[in-house]
């Protein structure tokens, strides 16, 4: 492992994606409000950190990689705390990416007790985050040519789109470097050939087209045939949480990898690092096996972790999880 971390020193990423900031609101409630059948939450500290799109990249940095995000942040004060700490960990954003007038998309998380209680979104139209023609020829472009990977971190937020993953496939096919997604299968993007898509258990029933109810076992080979009929990726891998992973080639299933959590605290995030990790570690070389190894133990680390968190090269050499 420790040569495998070396190489993805070594790497540049692209990630293209919705951007996100995590406000964390921490506190205590010892009563119910009189105004409704709700606690009443006293806050004893506001956090944030870097989600979605921005969170994949800083699960890249902080495993070595040189990686650098794209997607629309606004210039509003969401916008800057989103920089701020992109900046303060080594993640590359183009200041062109700023847009006046946008929303910055934040997700305000309510923990009491290290639960979550509630949750508020900010966030503009979806079609207010899509990237133009202009921005895509002349920006994109020109960005992923100098990369030795890219990822797709797609969460609904209108930044990924049909035409973009094709366009920017077929560059990538040219010039054979990796590309990963994680999909959001609600918007039923086609994105046939993609080199590896890395779907929750949800989100592959939802491209499988197949109903399975949270208690029910995973009907695993038959997610994975369907996927593969449908959408062809060269590598499935397959995250189900507390069960692990599922490793498939073409239709079939090569491995399941249980997780190696010791404990679990939250699982926000868990899916970047999980796509991180596995990106960084197939265009270091790895083989898929390999490579869902890797992102196994880290993700079996952020999830020990309060809060979107990533993982260093120190904790995934001496992490043992027994």
């Amino acid at each position: 492992m420790k040569d495998l971390l070396e190489k993805i020193s070594r790497l540049k990423v692209l990630v293209i994606g919705d951007i996100m900031l995590d406000h964390y609101i921490w506190g205590d409630a010892h009563r119910i409000s009189p105004e409704a059948p709700v606690p009443v939450v006293h806050v004893q500290k506001d956090t944030y950190s870097a989600g979605g799109a921005a969170n994949v990249a800083l699960n890249l940095v902080s495993m070595g990689a040189c990686a650098e995000v794209c997607g629309w942040i606004g210039r509003d004060e969401a916008g800057r705390k989103l920089t701020d700490l992109l900046a303060k960990n080594g993640v590359v954003f183009d200041p062109q990416f700023y847009l006046e007038g946008l929303t910055t998309i934040q997700k305000t998380r309510i923990m009491v007790q290290h639960h979550q209680l509630g949750r508020v979104d900010r966030e503009a139209l979806a079609t207010e985050y899509c990237f133009d023609k202009e921005t895509l020829r002349n920006t994109l472009e020109s960005k992923i040519r100098e990369a030795d990977a890219l990822i797709f971190s797609d969460y609904g937020k209108g930044v990924i789109s049909k035409s973009l993953v094709a366009r920017l496939q077929e560059i990538s096919s040219r010039h054979g470097f990796l590309v990963s997604l994680d999909p959001q299968p609600k918007h039923f993007i086609q994105h046939q050939g993609i080199d590896l898509i890395t779907p929750n258990r949800e989100e592959a029933l939802l491209m499988a087209q197949v109903q399975a109810l949270p208690r029910e076992p995973f009907p695993a080979e038959e997610v994975c045939r369907k996927i593969w009929e449908e959408y062809r990726p060269k590598s499935l891998v397959i995250t189900l949480g507390a069960e692990g992973m599922l490793v498939s080639m073409e239709g079939r299933i090569l491995r399941r990898v249980p997780t190696v959590a010791r404990e679990v605290f939250d699982v926000s995030g868990a899916g970047d690092t999980v796509i991180a990790a596995l990106t960084a570690a197939l265009a270091a070389g790895a083989s898929l096996e390999e490579a869902a190894d890797l992102a196994n133990r880290a993700a079996g680390i952020v999830v020990g972790k309060l809060g979107t968190a990533t993982t260093s090269p120190e904790e995934l050499l001496s992490y043992d999880p027994a």
